[in-house]
């Protein structure tokens, strides 16, 4: 999985202008959605909020990845968000979260919805590719930074 093949420009956000868990997966949804990636926002904003209820996607080290399926996408797509403070994910170290992952796919392609969640989360391992995506000032830098680990 290239998470390139997944990612456009279009979609990095940084900073984000929502400060709160709700607002930034809204925030990130309506981004899929102005590049034309989904069809109904609506219902993916409430797959990926309903997901985040039955437990957090804040994983810990200043990360969160919230994702859902929904019906009306035609194949896998992320958003990318950094906030412009660190917020309040309720992830599971108890720190706050300073970017943030949406995946979000069409209900029958779990296997590449698992891959790209597997991906993201063995990227943000390594200690030096994190603090440099933390510290980034922007979308194109974010970009940068994941093409040359994923080329």
């Amino acid at each position: 999985m290239n998470l390139l093949d997944i990612l456009s420009p279009s979609c990095i956000r940084a900073p984000l202008v929502a400060a709160d868990k709700r607002g930034v997966i809204d925030e990130l949804v309506d981004v899929l959605a102005a590049a034309g990636k989904v069809s109904d926002p609506g219902t993916l904003k409430q797959a990926v909020w309903t997901r985040e209820q039955t437990r957090t996607t804040g994983i810990g080290h200043g990360l969160a990845i919230p994702h859902g399926k929904a019906a009306g996408m035609s194949a896998l797509a992320m958003a990318i968000g950094k906030p412009a403070n660190p917020l309040d994910f309720e992830a599971i170290d108890g720190q706050p979260v300073r970017l943030i992952v949406l995946l979000a796919s069409p209900p029958e392609r779990t296997s590449d919805h698992i891959q790209a969640l597997a991906r993201v989360s063995r990227l943000m391992t390594m200690e030096d590719f994190r603090q440099r995506i933390y510290s980034a000032s922007g979308p194109e830098e974010i970009l940068e930074l994941i093409k040359s680990q994923e080329s």
